[in-house]
């Protein structure tokens, strides 16, 4: 046997991008452990971080290519792979259209460094207007938001946690999470260290969440009426005369107009549609104005509910107001090393297309993931009729999961580039599989931009992938050469792009990035050349400024550098990126004003007396870590979070099983009677729901739960982005039988 030895990563599975040692020998892992020298997560690692053995080890992972037949799956070659896909949706856009193939990408898709280099052309080889991914059920008001304020949809603003003295969460649950649009790796720690130094940690949530529990002050709210709370907030703090901008007043625009149409809604009313009191509300708004350090943060709770595009613009407008956006101790905005603001071709753009069926606008080229279903099964012109997904789960995790599961088993032609046999990919012709997160480089080129501290973090593969396996961008990059449309001179160049990556390999493209980046070593002499161009003064005032200095960053320096690169705390930097056409912040967008006539048609809207809402558990993300046993082992966590009151109400024990009905489906789960949940709210996990034909996921289907997006309306959207409202349902519950 070969000596032990030592291998240090940051861990791909969440956004908190934890540092991890691994022990190894003659490729077999031995242990994994937290990097304490890491200089993003300092020692923290949650268990998920384990599961990456499991992940690598699972015998139900796919390693070859495989095609569905009548008589099961078989093995299939990558050359037969790719020419049947070559020309199975070849014979579909040439009878019926570009648009009659769509794409959809699942959220590891981030993190992942090869496919993030790799899905851009491929995207932009298939041609279709039917792009669909998990941003629609997940972070797009944030980026709508940041789109319309600041010129720019990936300038998000994340908070500033070690140095904030008041940190108001909405909708966010960073113990569980680790963090989510904020990579900040042991919160626990970071909250303990808040608490030390005399500030208060405050949450606002219909359920007491695992963050709740460990907060200064948990604040009860109704599901989906967050956007009340912060016009109040809003409203007092413009009553009162509290409004500032501070550093910002002279780059802003809109602060009339905004108080203009806040000052229109009665305060008590909305306070008594949030369920929380005016004087609570009232004595948070002063708080957040008399505190110099404060940040009011929301997560996906925040977002995936009706007003959801509202609720994000007003947390930016209320940092804004309260002096505490682009402000130490506040939301600022991460500079990382690869800035997507700077590499990403596209800052966003807004309704230039709509959907088929129901006219949703796109955001960014893509279309509301909740109208999939129904562009594959609505007859007509634009129909869609195959399918491609990369790295994705839809039908667990996008709403109305039983009638996707129809959509897809009549398309003509599925494809999946995929890992698992999984509840979505089972409908598929094709799975191709990657090779395993350990076989392949590794650098968040996306999570870094949202960090709570600039780092750069590279690992290098630890194990050599197997002979004959594929990585996911040269999955990607074959796909593209094949099913790039473009005629004559034109597709050559589009072939000739999408090849370089493929050919340097994403390590040699990350280190470009890396070399001609704000921390890179070639950063300067670059800048020099585009500083004399004309009209780029900004470029110029970039490198007059001291505190830019080139770290002199390059992939050998990370490589050699095992616990990361620190590049320092956040720093203000908004007034020199803000992107928009002016170069000014803009405070009322017009779409976001237009949008408040709807949340006040609301206010006089009945309440249901039942509404679902979701959650995460920190053994779980989304629904692919099901398969490992030390995720999956312990107390069931699939079960319906119901408050004392409500289940007394209806005959319902603890323990017992009960039957959820929404107008779209039902299911069957065991009660969890709590007080942890408020009145009037149940709760389901997300990413459950292995009980389906077909699946190859041995451990998950004898945990298998239930889906929650059974019971999701896949026809509530956000209208203002096109989220999909996960939080909110209306529901009826009742008992059926008693429980073990």
């Amino acid at each position: 046997m070969g000596e032990a030895r030592l291998h240090h990563r940051t861990c791909s599975i969440c956004e908190a991008m934890c540092g991890i040692v691994v022990e190894h020998r003659d490729g077999e892992i031995l242990s994994i452990k937290p990097d304490r020298e890491d200089v993003l997560s300092r020692g923290h690692i949650c268990p998920k971080a384990l599961a990456l053995k499991d992940l690598h080890e699972d015998p139900d992972r796919l390693r070859q290519p495989m095609r569905r037949t009548a008589t099961g799956w078989k093995p299939v070659s990558w050359d037969e792979a790719f020419a049947e896909v070559e020309r199975r949706i070849g014979d579909i856009r040439a009878r019926h259209g570009h648009d009659a193939v769509a794409i959809y990408a699942g959220n590891p898709t981030v993190h992942n460094l090869g496919a993030m280099l790799a899905i851009g052309d491929f995207i932009r080889a298939v041609r279709t207007r039917n792009l669909y991914s998990a941003t629609s059920v997940d972070q797009l008001p944030h980026m709508v938001a940041s789109y319309a304020m600041f010129g720019h949809q990936f300038l998000l603003p994340v908070p500033d946690v070690d140095r904030t003295q008041l940190f108001v969460c909405i909708g966010g649950n960073p113990v569980a999470s680790g963090g989510s649009i904020m990579g900040a790796p042991g919160f626990e720690k970071r909250v303990a260290a808040l608490k030390a130094r005399g500030g208060r940690f405050v949450v606002v949530d219909p359920r007491r969440t695992e963050s709740a529990a460990i907060a200064d002050e948990y604040l009860p709210i109704r599901p989906g009426t967050d956007v009340f709370l912060l016009l109040a907030l809003l409203h007092e703090i413009f009553t009162s005369e509290r409004a500032s901008l501070g550093l910002l007043a002279a780059h802003a625009d809109g602060l009339g107009a905004l108080r203009d149409a806040v000052l229109r809604f009665d305060p008590t009313a909305l306070a008594a549609r949030t369920g929380l009191s005016s004087e609570r509300i009232v004595r948070l708004a002063r708080e957040l104005c008399d505190e110099p350090r404060a940040l009011v943060y929301g997560r996906v709770g925040a977002c995936t509910q009706e007003f959801g595009g509202l609720v994000l613009w007003l947390i930016y407008c209320l940092n804004a107001v309260t002096s505490h956006l682009d402000r130490e101790g506040g939301m600022m905005f991460a500079e990382p090393a690869v800035d997507l603001t700077r590499a990403y071709g596209s800052k966003g753009h807004y309704g230039k297309f709509r959907s088929r069926v129901r006219q949703l606008p796109e955001f960014g080229n893509e279309l509301p993931v909740a109208a999939l279903a129904e562009e594959m099964l609505t007859e007509g012109e634009g129909r869609i009729r195959a399918l491609v997904t990369f790295a994705g789960n839809p039908v667990l995790s996008t709403p109305n999961g039983r009638q996707l599961d129809r959509a897809l088993a009549g398309l003509e032609f599925m494809v999946s580039v995929d890992l698992y046999l999984n509840e979505t990919t089972r409908h598929a012709h094709l799975i191709l599989p990657p090779t395993s997160p350990l076989e392949h480089g590794h650098y968040d080129i996306a999570l870094s931009g949202f960090a709570v501290r600039n780092v750069a973090k590279y690992s290098p593969p630890l194990f050599d992938r197997p002979a004959g396996a594929r990585h996911d961008h040269e999955i990607l990059g074959e796909l593209t050469l094949r099913l790039g449309s473009a005629p004559g001179l034109a597709r050559w160049r589009a072939q000739a792009k999408s090849a370089i990556p493929r050919l340097l390999g994403p390590a040699r493209v990350l280190d470009l990035m890396l070399r001609t980046g704000a921390y890179g070593a070639e950063y300067r002499g670059g800048l020099k050349v585009l500083a004399s161009l004309p009209g780029l003064g900004a470029l110029r005032k970039q490198l007059a400024d001291p505190d830019r200095r080139p770290a002199g960053l390059s992939v050998r320096r990370l490589a050699e550098s095992k616990h990361g690169v620190d590049l320092g705390p956040l720093r203000p930097n908004l007034l020199r990126r803000v992107a928009t056409r002016d170069r000014r912040v803009q405070l009322a967008p017009p779409a976001h004003v237009a949008d408040l006539e709807r949340a006040a048609s609301a206010l006089q809207s009945p309440v249901p007396s039942l509404l679902l809402i979701g959650r995460r558990h920190v053994r779980s993300n989304n629904s692919w870590l099901h398969n490992s046993q030390r995720l999956v082992k312990g107390k069931p966590r699939c079960t319906l979070l119901i408050h004392p009151d409500d289940a007394a109400h209806r005959g319902i024990d603890d323990g017992a099983t009960v039957r959820v009905r929404s107008r779209v489906g039902e299911v069957q789960v065991r009660a969890e009677v709590t007080t942890d949940i408020s009145p009037g709210v149940v709760s389901l996990p997300h990413g459950w729901g292995h009980d389906r034909d077909g699946i190859r996921l041995a451990v998950a289907s004898r945990h298998a739960g239930v889906s929650i997006n059974d019971l999701v309306d896949d026809q509530r959207l956000d209208a203002l982005t096109g989220t999909a409202v996960l939080n909110g349902t209306p529901v009826e519950v009742e008992a059926t039988a008693a429980g073990p």
